[in-house]
Order: structure tokens, then sequence, then C-alpha cells
């Protein structure tokens, strides 16, 4: 049996192979984990489902494989390759021999940790190793890495291969704006090596996460971006959020059932107010623009060597304390690389606070598809004018968000913008 490099999410194109638990000459039993693997996004343990002999490996630890490249092979112990069973509803015809049957590894994410596959056979052909689209599409590994580079929308494709396949020339006869890009991207690594003497740097390798970023931050760049800043007085939210934090459940041990950031608070505030401005709940999809019916908010977690945006699912249904909860725990799942890709795909708007690190204010990059990316500074102490006309000192916090202006206008921006503004400094309608 072929092990494949299985596919973990729709923009995954390859995979890390981080470690192998079997050798070769090992006997191998259904269940038994062959090997662990690392994309951009998650790390991830591969089991197996036949019983036989490790045979051969073909991608050893530290190496990248494509989705859908054979890292291993289990055979049957006298050098046969063993086979799965076939599914009752695509048995292979009686006269194709058993061994010769290529099988597809495709990963579904059950648990966070560890993830039990399931085989899906095909006979061999010259795209051999195709996975799934959504709808029942087939494209082959090297078609989804040339999509995934080039920012192609795969849905709105019609393959040429096999059975409506997507195969490779599908993807490079799609028109795309790959002069522009590359112009953004700049000379290659050789032109700029050329300019420096060759021991004053030292040479880092691209891991798999900084590459997908180089990628969509590329393709953010087609995005026409424009941005609104205001400062908010978040005096009555810091008294609100230490009341409420003083009044949640303790469990046995005394531990607070919750602890509520300003964040937590941005995020439930965000959600409210893309619902009473639906026009701007919406992203741009090519030919046409999706209006969403409930706000998925994105949180953007620093990692080693990169970041990820979460998303926070009906946000404007959940209460502070869930909202508090859910953050936290997907950030801990984020940094240890147990992220399932529902938990990051998707979303109309997005929170990047660096608020933390004593940023006053800042401008954010929209995560594509997003249409809106809010970007929070570090609160601080300024003298204001109250109502009366008098001089006294506030709590500031700026926000500033970056809009999609092929979805956003100006105005819709701005009353987006003055909506979140409001509930931030009116926090109890937060709350309800």
């Amino acid at each position: 049996m072929n092990l494949l490099m299985p596919q973990l999410g729709e923009t995954v194109a390859e995979g890390k192979i981080t470690k192998w638990f079997k050798s070769v000459g090992d006997t191998v039993k259904p269940g038994d984990n062959l090997f662990e693997i690392e994309t951009d996004k998650v790390t991830m343990e591969v089991p197996s489902t036949v019983a036989g002999t490790l045979g051969e490996v073909r991608v050893t630890a530290g190496e990248v494989a494509p989705v859908g490249a054979i890292v291993g092979i289990i055979t049957d112990g006298a050098g046969a390759a063993a086979t799965a069973p076939l599914p009752a509803a695509s048995k292979a015809p009686s006269a194709q021999p058993a061994a010769t049957v290529p099988v597809v590894v495709t990963v579904r994410s059950a648990q966070p940790a560890k993830i039990d596959p399931f085989f899906e056979v095909r006979t061999p052909d010259r795209n051999f190793g195709a996975a799934k689209l959504p709808g029942g599409i087939s494209i082959t590994p090297l078609a989804r890495r040339l999509a995934s580079e080039a920012g192609i929308d795969l849905s709105r494709l019609r393959g040429t291969g096999p059975h409506g396949r997507i195969v490779a020339r599908d993807i490079e006869d799609v028109p795309r704006p790959s002069r522009a890009l590359a112009a953004v991207e700049g000379p290659g690594a050789a032109e700029i090596k050329a300019l420096f003497d060759s021991d004053s740097y030292e040479e880092v390798p691209l891991d798999a996460m900084r590459k997908t970023i180089a990628i969509r931050l590329t393709q953010a760049v087609t995005v026409p971006h424009f941005y609104l800043t205001v400062d908010v007085n978040i005096d009555r939210l810091l008294a609100l959020r230490e009341q409420a934090n003083a009044a949640a459940p303790k469990d046995v041990e005394g531990r607070p059932a919750y602890k509520a950031s300003i964040n937590d608070f941005i995020v439930r505030g965000l959600a409210l107010a893309l619902r009473q401005v639906p026009e701007a709940n919406a992203i741009w999809a090519g030919d046409r623009i999706l209006k969403f019916r409930r706000s998925d908010i994105g949180v953007a977690v620093a990692l080693d060597g990169g970041l990820i945006t979460p998303v926070i699912r009906q946000a404007e249904r959940k209460t502070l304390s869930k909202i508090s909860n859910e953050v936290k725990e997907l950030a801990d799942r984020a940094r240890s690389k147990k992220l399932k890709p529902t938990d990051y795909q998707g979303g109309s708007s997005a929170i990047s606070n660096l608020g933390m690190y004593g940023v006053r204010e800042f401008t954010a990059i929209i995560n594509p598809p997003h249409s809106t990316i809010f970007a929070i500074g570090a609160a601080h102490r300024q003298p204001i004018e109250t109502e009366t006309g008098d001089m006294a000192f506030a709590t500031m916090l700026s926000v500033t968000v970056s809009c999609d202006h092929r979805v956003i206008d100006g105005a819709l921006g701005a009353e987006l913008l003055g909506t979140l503004q409001r509930l931030l400094q009116d926090p109890v309608t937060i709350l309800v």
C-alpha cells in the first residue's frame, strides 16, 4: 500500500514529515502511528489502517512533500504491497491486480491531536494521487500546489482531465496578474545575495508557515486597501471588565471560570457591530459579493516564525465568558499546532492587537478573503475635553480598520467603525 501525503485543509499544498514512528522492516498494525506531519497550520499524527510491514520510506523526517506524494510503502511482509479493504461503493474491477491500486490518505479532523484517516481507492492514471474538492470535484496535487501559489479560486474552475479532474494545465491557462505579483515579490535570491559579502549573512530556509504568509501577503497586495482610525474612551469598559471578572464563578480550587480581556470585549463588540451594519459583513468573491448572516471573527495569534488567525464562530450569539474561554483555548492549540482547518478558515473580519507590545497605533493588512481587519493599539491616558468644557484624563484606545474598497466604501467603513466605537464606549450594550 502506498502511503501518501494527506490533505489537511483546502489551501494546504504540501506537508513536512517531522518524524517516523516506524522504521523500515517494522511490523505495522491497524491504528499504529506511522509518521507525524507538519503544515504551516497544524501538526498531526497519521496512523495505519492496514497490517503489514513498513517496506520503504521515501520521504524522510525533515523533508517536505506535496499533497498526494508517496512518502512510504507498507508491504504484506513478503514484499508485496498490502492493500486496504475496498469500500462497497467503489470496488475496483476484478481484472485489476489489488497490489497496483493506489490509495489516497485523507485525514478527517476528528480530534485535535490525533486523526483517524479513511481511504479512498482510485484506479491508477497519470493524475495519480488526486484529492477531492467540495462538491466531488477532484484535483491533482500538482494542480493544487500551482493554484495555491498563484492564489487561484479552485471552485470556479472546470477541469479538463479525466472525469472533469482539475490538472496542471487548467491552472496554467487561468489569466492572472503574474507580472504584477512578480514585481511585488522583487528580485530573486541570487540577485539579492550578490549585493552582499558572502560572510556577512546567514541563510535561513523558509518553513511552510513563512512560505504561506509570503504567498498570502502577496495576494493581499492586490486588495485595494483604505484605512480609518478612531480613538475610543474605554474607562467605562475597564470598570465593567473589572466587575465582570470579580463576579466570575469559582471552581472548587478557587479558580475563576473566565477572565475577560479588553480584546474579548472587542471581539464581541465587532460581532455586534457587523450585525448592526450588515452591509459591511461581506467579502469579495471574484465576480460577486458574499453577504453573511452571522459574525465569524478571526483573532490573530502570534506564533514562533509567523501568525495564524483562528475564527470565533457566531460571536454575536456568544456570551463574553464563552468568547474569552474560546479565544484562550484556540490560542493555546494554535501555539501547539493542534488547530483543525475548520478552526482558522472562513470569517469576514479579523482583529489584530499589538497593544500588549506598547504599540500606540498601526495599520494591518487584510487577510484574504476577509474584507476588514481591525488594528488595536495600546491603551493610554491622555487629557480630553469633557461635555461641560472642562479638561479631564481618560484612557484612550486607538482602533484602525483596514477596508477592502471593492466591498466597503468609505462611508460604510466609517459607519462600521463608528458603531464599534459606540459599543465599546457604552460597554453594557455588549453584554446584552
